[in-house]
């Protein structure tokens, strides 16, 4: 039985990383359809933040730790609309343009880490109210893992309250289903891409700044979560926030128990075939948004 909560809950933690990982994405891919391999980048951004915040600004890892989800969140942002205002915007409608250059943008950010921060990796201090674990069951779940889940948990619903109940939701969504439509109602569609690349990205430095709770970060910190969050948004459903985290957290699931039984690597196989095969069933995804046919 202890082994059952042990590996539901590895595989919960595991799920929420990866939908910390994709829900940027379920923006910038699923609502505005840029395929934005940068986004890995934004994420290391994230990472190296919390280890700039904690070295030179605050010792104190506990406030650090809490400063830096937001300098991460900003500078994730930041990052992001820089990247829509100068490259993105002129490539709208061109996913595979948008596929080729974030790519090599990510490369040149990975580069650059490694020029300012160096190549071995770097570790930060996890704060002392994160250390040891919590006995659930008989199995022990470490905090710092439970912090995460909570995080993710809180960016969802962060997220889905802006995208459902603030102007700028609505905003977004209209600019995504129909952007004629919303610039004829008064819709700035430019102000709104930039505002959605601007969270989108931002939630991928919250997802940097929580990766170094568990490992060392370096300049491929978030590369190696990207293929992974871009197949929760496409199993989830295009722009769908409930699809991805049902899929996050399935894929952490499905993880967590296969590998118990074999190795990581033969996992990892299995998952991705389970995938092409659901894939196959429902390429749609789990939830699709419902529209009207005008042929």
């Amino acid at each position: 039985m202890d082994v059952v909560i042990g590996q539901t809950f590895t595989g919960l933690s595991l799920g929420s990383i990866l939908l910390l990982a994709a829900l940027g994405l379920s923006l910038t891919f699923g609502q505005m359809g840029v395929i934005n391999m940068a986004h890995g980048a934004f994420i290391m951004a994230g990472s190296y933040t919390a280890y700039s915040v904690q070295k030179y600004l605050i010792a104190d890892a506990g406030v650090s730790l809490l400063v830096s989800l937001v300098i991460g969140f900003l500078v994730g942002g930041l990052m992001g609309a820089l990247l829509e205002v100068t490259l993105i915007q002129r490539m709208y409608h061109r996913p595979l343009d948008t596929l080729l250059v974030t790519f090599g943008v990510g490369l040149i950010l990975q580069q650059a880490a490694r020029d300012i921060f160096g190549a071995p990796a770097v570790r930060v201090v996890a704060p002392e109210w994160l250390d040891g674990g919590v006995d659930i069951l008989g199995a022990v779940v470490p905090k710092t893992r439970i912090f995460i889940l909570v995080l993710a948990v809180a960016c969802v619903v962060a997220v889905a309250v802006t995208m459902r109940y603030t102007a700028l939701g609505r905003r977004i969504r209209a600019v995504v289903q129909n952007r004629d439509l919303a610039e004829t109602s008064g819709v700035s569609s430019r102000a709104t891409d930039i505002t959605t690349f601007f969270i989108g990205s931002g939630l991928a430095g919250v997802a940097g700044v929580a990766l170094t709770l568990i490992g060392a970060t370096s300049a491929n910190t978030g590369m190696s979560y990207l293929i992974d969050a871009f197949l929760v948004v496409v199993i989830g459903g295009l722009g769908q926030i409930r699809g991805a985290v049902i899929a996050a957290f399935a894929l952490g699931l499905l993880n967590s128990f296969i590998e118990y039984s074999t190795t990581a690597s033969v996992a990892k196989v299995i998952v991705f075939a389970l995938i092409v095969v659901f894939l196959q069933i429902r390429p749609q995804g789990l939830f699709t948004v419902a529209t009207r046919s005008l042929t």
